[in-house]
């Protein structure tokens, strides 16, 4: 929320009457004219108004006036808020610009057919519409639908793609999944398409006969001498 000043004029008569603040650096702060500025001076202007002390209301300090003071084209600056007040959000049905109204039918139309997890509440929130608007178009017993065409509320101006997509994903946490039948045909799995498990894992291990091992071995550990024999004959 942007700073401004309270009571410009009152904060005006202020600097005029306590102040050696130029009539153009006072203009600047309060958003004035100087020559009204001036005509405070002069008294002509702004009679019956009690002036305003921008110190005490913490919106401008002394040191600020004091270098104003010294410099001539030294513009005044507000003092940072101390407390800041969040900026209170209007609730209640989205204002729909009379120019568009004509429009809301169309829009519910195609929320209603291309979002079906919408809520009534949450289609009333996007275009700004009544529950019993969108029940009679949902069920066809509006009286324009004959002529109705569904057509998308953020291309009609009537909300932002930020606020569709938000409303979207709200009902869809709150929607159940979808069953099978829903989804009808769908790919097999992974693990029914592929063989996860290593085939040395589904083989049955074979006993080891040890005594085999053993006479495999010493046939190779023999096989060099004969070799040797049979050349020294």
């Amino acid at each position: 929320m942007a700073q401004t000043l309270l009571m410009p004029k009152a904060t005006a008569i202020w600097l005029v009457d306590n102040t050696a603040l130029s009539f153009d650096q006072i203009a600047q702060f309060c958003k004035l004219h100087p020559l009204e500025v001036k005509a405070i001076a002069d008294g002509e202007a702004a009679q019956g108004i009690k002036g305003l002390d921008p110190i005490s209301t913490g919106q401008l300090s002394r040191d600020e006036i004091a270098r104003a003071e010294a410099n001539p084209n030294h513009k005044l600056k507000l003092s940072e808020p101390k407390v800041r007040v969040p900026e209170s959000k209007r609730r209640g049905p989205r204002y729909t610009p009379v120019s568009k109204r004509q429009d809301r039918p169309n829009a519910i139309l195609w929320l209603v057919r291309n979002h079906p997890e919408l809520k009534d509440a949450q289609i009333s929130r996007l275009v700004g519409t009544t529950k019993s608007t969108i029940e009679q178009i949902r069920e066809r017993t509006h009286w324009n639908s004959a002529n109705l065409a569904p057509m998308d509320p953020v291309t009609l101006g009537l909300c932002s793609q930020i606020d569709l997509d938000m409303e979207v994903e709200k009902a869809a946490k709150g929607r159940p999944l979808p069953t099978a039948a829903e989804l009808g045909a769908t790919l097999q799995s992974a693990q029914e398409t592929e063989r996860l498990t290593p085939s040395y894992e589904r083989e049955e291990e074979k006993e080891i006969d040890a005594d085999a091992v053993f006479r495999k071995l010493s046939s190779l550990r023999s096989a060099p001498k004969d070799e040797d024999e049979d050349e020294q004959y």
